[in-house]
């Protein structure tokens, strides 16, 4: 490590290496953490070394089993985490009741298939100055 390094560095991502498309099993958050940390920090060099670049299979990074476990705690760790999405469940829910390993790999298996369907979020409005509500993408209802 270099003197005055943030801690931060990650072993060198080796896309030969990654499980995108097999049935390897899930990674330990640590595993996990440092795999997609390698693979951001790729891409942001290569998209670094040419801002033209484009990046078309992207798809494999979205299903790969790292990507969604750190999703998965990114989630868990919100403050939103304890109350219940559109689809009524919690996290805590999913930990208690499907499993996290099951449920990755459903929503993973949706992902590779292009059946995966989200649904719409749960809105909350913020009131603002004035007494009017507004978030994003919200507009105002009309009155009759």
């Amino acid at each position: 490590m270099a003197k005055g390094s943030s801690g931060l560095a990650a072993p060198v991502w080796k896309a030969r290496r990654s499980p995108v498309n097999t049935g390897a099993p899930w990674p330990v958050p640590k595993e996990a953490e440092a795999r997609v940390l390698g693979i951001q920090r790729k891409l942001h060099k290569w998209a670094s070394d040419d801002p033209n670049r484009r990046f078309n299979d992207l798809h494999n990074l979205v299903c790969d089993p790292a990507t969604l476990m750190m999703a998965w705690l990114r989630v868990r760790s919100n403050r939103g985490s304890r109350s219940a999405g559109v689809d009524g469940q919690t996290a805590r829910h999913v930990e208690q009741r499907v499993g996290v390993e099951k449920f990755l790999d459903g929503l993973r298996e949706e992902l590779r298939s292009g059946s995966f369907r989200p649904l719409p979020v749960k809105e909350r409005l913020i009131p603002k100055r004035g007494g009017n509500s507004g978030g994003l993408g919200c507009l105002p209802f009309a009155t009759a």
